[in-house]
């Protein structure tokens, strides 16, 4: 049913496509003068404009005192700090910043040069404005530590933390200043920033128009306009083959294919994929919106440890993601905060039924699913059913389970429908952040309050304690070793070693073809999708054709 869906719907996306690339002067494969062109239809882009098919546009606008800008550049705004093409944290708004050596207060010295798109200048004021409109919101830019932000003149303004916390710099990288003359409740539909783009155009769930900032205080942006298609993948596909998009995120399926005019980027990522378990029996205690927690099944670490050694982790990158990923046994892979001894060797079926034995579990009846006192090694793994690649990966799974004897049903849903369910089935779940406030979130016990942060109420004193020295520490480079520890210290962790509170599975390679023509530099190893992570550094986008 679902893939009938997708097939009868095709033509509308590609009639609503055809309709706004023809209003972007995209519509024609003619010259004016009616012969046909000789650029390749990649090419079709120029300095003046490129079209932009790589995903989703933000539901709640675009303020990121709300949340804009969490997984990547929020274009419209300028950061204190953001991070190169390396990961190391460099200065934007900031000329300079220090820590106090109890690590309550940050003090930030900003430019002075530095004015937002309708010419009014940014001054502290409008950077203390914001981190504590941040606070206050709640939204999903985390600065509930904050006490209070205060400008101590126009270019200096102090943060004052309620308790020291080594992940506070991501909120200098991440937290898009908004200028307090001009926010307000209409702000996230029609932003005004310092940032190397301004907005024109919203047509919400079509399109997003947006052009240079004549006010950018950095290096002129190379595109002078940019119009972000809000299309499917497969529907972006289409745009880039006709030449209508310069830019086109696909899933791994296809980016095995070609496209004339076009580099396929196979981008390296943390933008992972992994099983939630519930972590806890049931005992009928609820979340506070009422849903079920807990699950007899996956409360077993024998089950838990079973799967992650059976999963053959190679043979998902080599044949659902096409080549395009690599394999994951947790949430950070490949970042310095990464503990590799976390690792195992998967793949080991033989393994994963010496586990279950060791832990009570047979075929008493034959029927090939063990059991354990009454209770049957069965669950249902929950995916959204819109996300062909979480499909393919859960069904994988679940046949390779199947021959060590735990029985997977796997079933897609809607968002609504999986998230009273999360608390008591297993999830394919995708995060992945630069953040370190995401393992916290991931796996603190204090982290489990019904919503999609630790959803299978895991919890752990000893990792609790590691995450909370992580947090605690004065500066990132000195919480390193008790992120690491969290993971596996030897003894204990939360990894497939330790409690494996999850079986994760892969990281995405995220894959773009780029016309030709366009130079976008070298792309950061990315974060999870959301936000488009490809346009981190968007104003050194170069048009190299004439």
């Amino acid at each position: 049913m679902h893939q009938l869906m997708k097939f009868s719907v095709w033509p509308l996306r590609m009639l609503l496509l055809s309709q706004v690339l023809v209003s972007c002067g995209f519509g024609s494969t003619e010259s004016t003068d009616g012969s046909n062109p000789t650029a390749t239809p990649a090419q079709t882009g120029s300095t003046e404009q490129i079209v932009l098919a790589i995903g989703g546009e933000s539901e709640e606008g675009y303020d990121p005192t709300l949340g804009w800008g969490r997984y990547g550049s929020p274009l419209f705004q300028s950061t204190l700090l953001k991070r190169d093409e390396k990961l190391n944290i460099v200065n934007d708004l900031a000329t300079d910043y220090t820590v106090s050596e109890d690590g309550l207060t940050w003090t930030v010295t900003i430019r002075n040069d530095a004015v937002f798109s309708d010419g009014e200048p940014l001054t502290a004021t409008d950077v203390a404005y914001t981190f504590n409109q941040a606070a206050e919101s709640g939204g999903l830019t985390d600065v509930t530590v904050l006490e209070e932000a205060v400008a101590l003149d126009d270019t200096t303004v102090e943060l004052r933390l309620k308790e020291p916390q080594s992940t506070f710099v991501n909120r200098l990288i991440t937290l898009g200043i908004v200028p307090e003359h001009a926010h307000g409740p209409d702000y996230a539909r029609n932003p005004i920033g310092s940032g190397p783009y301004q907005l024109v155009q919203w047509d919400e769930g079509q399109q997003l128009i947006v052009e240079a900032n004549p006010n950018y205080y950095g290096e002129t942006p190379g595109i002078e306009r940019l119009v972000f298609l809000f299309v499917e993948e497969d529907a972006a596909f289409a745009a880039a083959k006709a030449g209508q998009a310069q830019v086109a995120s696909v899933p791994q399926a296809l980016a095995v294919q070609t496209i004339d005019g076009m580099t396929l980027y196979d981008v390296t990522s943390v933008d992972n994929r992994g099983l939630m378990f519930p972590y806890v029996p049931v005992t009928g205690t609820t979340t506070p919106d009422g849903d079920p927690i807990g699950n007899d099944v996956t409360a077993d670490p024998a089950i838990r440890q079973a799967v992650n050694y059976a999963i053959d982790r190679q043979a998902l990158v080599e044949g659902v993601l096409e080549g395009y990923g690599s394999i994951a046994y947790g949430p950070v892979s490949g970042l310095a905060w990464e503990e590799p001894s976390a690792a195992i060797e998967d793949a080991q079926p033989e393994k994963a039924q010496e586990i279950l034995a060791a832990g009570g579990w047979t075929d008493s009846d034959g029927d090939g699913v063990l059991a354990k006192e009454g209770l049957t090694a069965e669950f249902t793994l929950l995916y959204p059913a819109n996300d062909s690649t979480r499909q393919a990966l859960a069904l994988s799974v679940a046949a390779m389970l199947k021959p060590i004897g735990i029985q997977a049903n796997v079933e897609g849903r809607s968002w609504d429908e999986i998230e009273p369910a999360m608390h008591s089935n297993v999830v394919l779940f995708g995060w992945g952040s630069h953040d370190q406030t995401e393992l916290y979130n991931l796996y603190h016990s204090r982290a489990a309050q019904g919503d999609f942060y630790n959803a299978g109420y895991y919890a752990n004193q000893t990792i609790d304690e590691a995450l909370d020295l992580a947090m605690g520490a004065s500066s990132e480079a000195e919480a390193i070793a008790f992120w690491k520890a969290a993971q596996w210290d030897g003894n204990q962790g939360f990894t497939a070693k330790g409690d494996a509170a999850w079986a994760w599975l892969v990281n995405l390679d995220h894959t773009y073809f780029v016309s030709d023509c366009l130079d976008i530099g070298q792309p950061q190893v990315e974060p999870h999708g959301h936000g488009w992570p490809i346009t981190a550094n968007i104003a050194a986008w170069q048009w190299t054709c004439n």
